[in-house]
């Protein structure tokens, strides 16, 4: 048998989290084993980086359904039912193309790839593996859609990926449920992976003073407004400390944006705290911190950013629950704080800030358990793994 023909499916050719993921996955799948193509419902930064790896195809969709925020999934304004209405046809012309291209396997890796991506795949008679990156929760999606979503992964996809337990445990889906929906749908844990070529050459000094961040899209569950709050706590103990709030907002959340930067001059943190926007090069820039925070307010599905700070060998605080409990050996290749709590992140940072000692140590365990769980030759070769017991079956 020859490799697995496998076509990608994404809504957004943005930067998010989950496209970075794919990028890497795409970059590290062994081509003998696995020919892939990536399609996209818009052209953009993904699409652009990916274009010398696989074959692009771009199938444009709405703007307004394709950059719908999760947290209104559930109530669609009665200006875009026109739009809805429209999708049926989408997904009718969307299965046509996936049924004239010469793949095997559709992997749709996004929640609207999911739905729209896995029917039209179904309707080409295509295997269906959907890569779940959401939790499929009331505090992270709306409840009509959180029903909709577990009820359509018992008939949509062949095979199911996530990218934690804590993810699976939210589909109803348990890797060792003895049940028939289990049996016919295989659900599996594949956590996302670290590529250290990624890492700087040399070591990239920021300058005198400490510097923390906060890395990630401005949203109102990545905790921005808990940095703030915690770094008001402490920051007269560290003149000499600078913090920072790495990311912007993304799919209409600039008013939140507009609060955070309202709420840091009201706590007098000008001074002290910069907003460095969108950075391209992460990695680059983690390079010259020395600790790395993430506060997310509710459960984070799986943590990326996470795992870079660790592979880059900062220490890193992040808010206990999700993906970050399978990540972080609290105390040992990081901390755990409890979330929503910024005198408990406080105190985190405070602790680091006055310990170099106990920076390097965590820095150093993080970075060693990285390399032992998270590389993504170990994620490429797992997913892989799925596609050769699809095929079989």
């Amino acid at each position: 048998m020859g490799p697995t023909r496998v076509l990608f499916v994404n809504h957004t050719a943005q930067s998010g989290g989950g496209e970075l993921a794919l990028r890497l996955l795409i970059r590290h799948l062994d081509k003998t084993l696995v020919k892939h193509q990536l399609l996209l419902f818009e052209d953009g930064p993904i699409a652009e980086s990916l274009r010398g790896d696989t074959k692009i195809h771009i199938f444009p969709l709405s703007d307004e359904i394709r950059n719908a925020r999760k947290d209104t999934l559930g109530s669609i304004k009665l200006s875009s039912i026109r739009k809805l209405g429209a999708l049926p046809l989408f997904v009718l012309r969307l299965s046509r193309m996936i049924r004239n291209l010469d793949v095997d396997v559709v992997h749709t890796n996004s929640l609207k790839a999911d739905v729209l991506g896995g029917i039209a795949a179904r309707l080409a008679r295509k295997r269906v593996i959907w890569h779940v990156r959401d939790r499929i929760a009331d505090d992270y999606l709306p409840s009509k859609t959180v029903r909709a979503f577990r009820w359509l992964a018992r008939f949509i996809p062949h095979a199911i990926i996530a990218n934690s337990h804590a993810t699976l445990e939210t589909l109803g889906l348990s890797e060792n449920e003895n049940g028939r929906i289990a049996r016919r749908r295989r659900a599996t844990v594949v956590h996302d992976g670290f590529d250290f070529a990624e890492l700087p050459a040399s070591e990239i000094s920021a300058g005198p003073g400490l510097l923390v961040a906060l890395i990630g899209r401005i949203s109102p569950w990545k905790g921005q407004d808990v940095f703030l709050q915690a770094i008001h706590l402490i920051h007269s103990e560290f003149p000499q400390a600078h913090f920072q709030i790495v990311g912007s907002a993304l799919f209409g959340e600039e008013a939140y944006a507009d609060h955070i930067r309202s709420l840091c001059t009201k706590l007098g943190l000008d001074q002290c705290v910069e907003f460095c926007g969108f950075i391209r090069d992460v990695q680059r820039h983690i390079a010259k911190l020395d600790v790395v925070v993430h506060a997310s307010t509710i459960p984070e599905p799986f943590g990326q950013v996470i795992i870079e700070g660790m592979a880059a060998g900062k220490p890193v605080i992040a808010s206990r629950g999700g993906g970050a409990t399978e990540i972080i050996v609290d105390e040992v290749s990081g901390i755990l704080v409890p979330m929503k709590d910024p005198e408990a992140l406080a105190a985190a940072m405070r602790r680091l800030l006055s310990d170099s000692d106990l920076r390097t140590r965590l820095g150093a365990a993080g970075c060693a358990r990285v390399q032992d769980a998270f590389r993504i030759e170990s994620t490429a070769a797992k997913v892989s793994q799925v596609y050769s017991e699809l095929s079989a079956r």
